[in-house]
């Protein structure tokens, strides 16, 4: 059975069901015949579909796969971590349409001549692991595929740490080259793919490039799963066209619940903007890692950053000093700044510091951190100012939007 050309996509058959087994996932999308093309057709369609990696980086994903191609006995990993703490996509389609993963991780396979396949998923993601290890003991093509935990850590979606970690290292990012893609688990090629990557070229492989690119914009075709948290009506994923606007997406959810503050896009490696200017912006290569959070007036945003920033200074992996001493730096001040006891140069420091930390790590942890946090500061300077002339305000204390593993009860 062939999917509408529009929408849902990966979400097609779910409007009934709250978990596609093989039998119905069969019935929506059909079989996914891999000997029936060359190994090569699959990256081609794949370049001509413009898939970009959906975790977060948009790196196009048929060069990853041709430069895994060109190597020996290659491996493929699926990254499941969803390390993101506000995202919820990946947990979405290992339980609900495991079988379109596997589909897509099996493609990958077999385009790249890979005869390995790692799954990693968060580690006590109970539910997520129950679908996909019955998943894979359904069907009879899955015997070279096996499910691995990894700690739910936020370097647990930085795909040279979980390389590491996979070859019993620790979640520690590895400068590069060699990438992954070079030398990565156990010395061999690896190519690393985000779960709604892989679910997508699944898609690719039944349907080819052109039907891909028949949705979406031009820039990033094709449809998305957002994340979308915060004063939302209705918060959840959601599968959208690329090139939406924030503001059809927020109707579909119901609307706001109260007026917006502003708009953080992207996740924690995303970036803030003003309400007005996010609402009819067309969401595709700000996606990032597909989380979308309103901050409504209730919530104070100097405590959210200042929480927020404070957690991810704590998730570096302590192996460069830039990272280790800049970002505790950085989450000190807006600290201060919350408790209304900053001096006169606080902002300037951390504006300084914000750009004296990027490009200066094994990953790209600081980079975020600065783009987060530099946005965040000029959106909302006049909060900050009210901070630093009276101190807290009644809404610091409230319970966090932005949420991070041990606000949620999740173990480091």
């Amino acid at each position: 059975m062939t999917p509408a050309r529009g929408l849902p996509r990966l979400t097609a058959g779910l409007a009934r069901r709250v978990r596609l087994d093989l039998d119905a996932h069969l019935a929506v999308h059909g079989p996914l015949d891999l000997d029936a093309r060359a190994p090569g057709a699959l990256i081609d369609a794949t370049a001509e579909a413009g898939l970009r990696g959906r975790g977060g980086a948009g790196y196009p994903t048929a060069r990853k796969l041709a430069a895994v191609a060109r190597g020996r006995r290659p491996i493929v990993v699926v990254n499941a971590a969803e390390s993101e703490p506000l995202s919820r996509k990946d947990g979405v389609l290992l339980e609900a349409v495991p079988h379109l993963v596997l589909d897509g991780a099996l493609a990958a396979a077999r385009a790249v001549g890979a005869r390995e396949i790692v799954l990693a998923i968060p580690a006590g993601a109970g539910r997520a692991h129950a679908s996909l290890a019955d998943a894979v003991a359904d069907r009879p093509d899955t015997r070279g595929v096996t499910i691995a935990g990894v700690p739910r850590r936020y370097l647990a979606g930085e795909e040279s740490a979980l390389v590491r970690h996979l070859g019993g290292g620790p979640l520690r990012p590895q400068v590069v080259p060699p990438r992954p893609a070079q030398r990565g688990l156990r010395g061999r090629p690896t190519l690393v793919q985000n779960a709604e990557t892989l679910a997508h070229l699944a898609l690719v492989a039944r349907h080819g490039g052109a039907w891909f690119r028949a949705l979406g914009s031009a820039a990033r075709p094709g449809s998305a799963l957002v994340t979308l948290t915060g004063a939302i009506a209705r918060p959840g994923v959601y599968e959208i066209a690329t090139g939406t606007p924030l503001a059809a997406v927020a109707d579909a959810a119901g609307g706001t619940t109260e007026p917006a503050r502003g708009v953080l896009i992207g996740g924690y490696f995303g970036a803030w903007s003003a309400t007005a200017a996010a609402w009819d912006a067309p969401l595709d290569a700000t996606l990032g890692s597909g989380v979308l959070c309103v901050l409504g007036e209730s919530a104070c945003p100097v405590a959210e950053l200042s929480r927020a920033t404070s957690w991810l200074a704590g998730e570096s992996a302590g192996q460069c000093g830039p990272c280790v001493h800049g970002l505790a730096a950085i989450a000190g001040a807006l600290q201060a700044l919350q408790e209304g006891t900053p001096d006169q140069r606080t902002t300037s420091r951390i504006a300084r510091w914000t750009g004296q930390v990027e490009g200066r790590g094994a990953c790209h942890l600081p980079d975020g951190v600065a783009r987060f946090v530099r946005s965040g500061l000029a959106l909302f300077a006049a909060e900050i100012e009210d901070h630093r002339r009276h101190g807290p305000c009644a809404a610091c204390s409230r319970v966090p939007v932005l949420e991070t593993p041990s606000a949620i009860g999740m173990a480091a």
